[in-house]
């Protein structure tokens, strides 16, 4: 990482403030981490080309609108390329023409670098994402980038089940091409001397469709034909992985997450509520009569949502925590477990571009933000 002078510093705070006021947002911190990463991600003069995208892919033709002949056509073909191959912005092709966007911290910069993140990536990233700003941020994001659907096993005949809910059709149902990714949660724990409690397993990770092209694109990841997909995420499920897609019916990712590694499992689970800021149209329910309190299914929930209690021991599930993954309903030795459907089903938006406009129309604020934290806390106190 160069350092900085005064001018590349105003640079990268616009970038700072530009990128905040994308459909994510990307906050000012007291601590300057912010800066630090995009430093890291993004050349003085990338910081300045990129102060002309938005979260909506655009063509070359369109920025170079936009940048009213800041950067000469070549040089801005090949600043967009540079920051697209290191992740730090988007690519996607539509209609046959190259476009290009701004990406997300979370999810997009930081798991773009999976496979090859340093030790001083990992730490200007961390520093950044340990922050309360950074944190208020995504929490803030309505709806959630990624939902959870259900394993599975845990589906059950009596359950009208859509498309975006089964991962088997949620595969069967993209075009292609197919990408398996090294998970960057999992590899940041390991690079810092610990071990996932869950699986061994690192190539876990799943993209396809437009997002699958950008990583192939830039040499990332390993394509996989849709059998091998299949195949790889059952293994995922049997090993106890929580199935987290992106919140659209064309979803363009498939995340195997575990409670020991995964950011966002780790920042529900300090959670008091966690629902209150997840999409999941399923949760657990137990037949307290036929429960042995074997205690499996505690240790099988990667959110903390069941607790053994009482005398004798009976699991309990805990409403405002379980994120309806199904992992705890075919290990269940006495099939006391079942998944039920939950009141407010909510239909994710069709695509990535669609939920990025629907995150947009519902960004709050910094009072909304603030009053939103506020809430959390009062309820860790109770």
């Amino acid at each position: 990482m160069r350092a900085a002078n005064v001018s590349d510093s105003n640079t990268y705070r616009l970038l700072q403030k530009h990128l905040d006021k994308q459909a994510v947002g990307f906050p000012a911190t007291r601590s300057g981490a912010e800066i630090r990463f995009l430093n890291r991600m993004f050349t003085p003069e990338e910081a300045g080309l990129a102060l002309h995208l938005s979260y909506r892919p655009s063509s070359l033709g369109t920025i170079m609108l936009t940048a009213s002949g800041e950067f000469e056509e070549e040089r801005a073909l090949k600043l967009l390329d540079s920051m697209s191959m290191k992740g730090a912005i988007g690519f996607k092709e539509r209609e046959n023409e190259d476009n290009w966007f701004v990406i997300p911290m979370v999810i997009g910069m930081f798991e773009a670098q999976d496979g090859c993140p340093t030790e001083d990536f990992l730490k200007d990233a961390g520093e950044y994402m340990k922050t309360i700003a950074f944190s208020k941020s995504i929490l803030a994001t309505e709806p959630s980038q990624m939902r959870t659907i259900p394993i599975n096993v845990s589906i059950s005949p009596e359950h009208t089940v859509a498309t975006y809910n089964q991962i088997n059709l949620l595969i069967e149902s993209s075009d292609g091409p197919f990408v398996v990714l090294p998970c960057i949660c999992r590899e940041s724990r390991a690079i810092q001397g610990e071990v996932c409690e869950v699986t061994s397993r690192t190539e876990t990770c799943f993209g396809m469709g437009s997002m699958a092209a950008m990583v192939l694109r830039r040499g990332h990841g390993r394509e996989v034909s849709r059998e091998e997909a299949l195949s790889m995420l059952q293994q995922n499920q049997d090993d106890g992985l929580v199935l987290q897609p992106s919140n659209a019916q064309q979803a363009e990712f498939v995340c195997s997450c575990c409670g020991c590694c995964c950011g966002m499992l780790r920042m529900q689970k300090m959670l008091p509520h966690p629902v209150d800021f997840w999409v999941t149209s399923f949760q657990a329910e137990i037949n307290s009569d036929i429960c042995t309190g074997c205690g499996i299914c505690v240790k099988r929930c990667q959110v903390n949502a069941v607790v053994l209690k009482g005398s004798p021991a009976k699991a309990v599930i805990g409403r405002t925590r379980c994120i309806g993954c199904g992992l705890c309903v075919p290990t269940c030795p006495a099939d006391a477990i079942r998944l039920i459907s939950t009141e407010l089903e909510t239909v994710p938006p069709m695509n990535e571009e669609e939920l990025n406009d629907t995150i947009m129309s519902n960004k709050k604020g910094a009072m909304g933000r603030f009053l939103m934290f506020l809430k959390i806390i009062l309820r860790m106190r109770k």
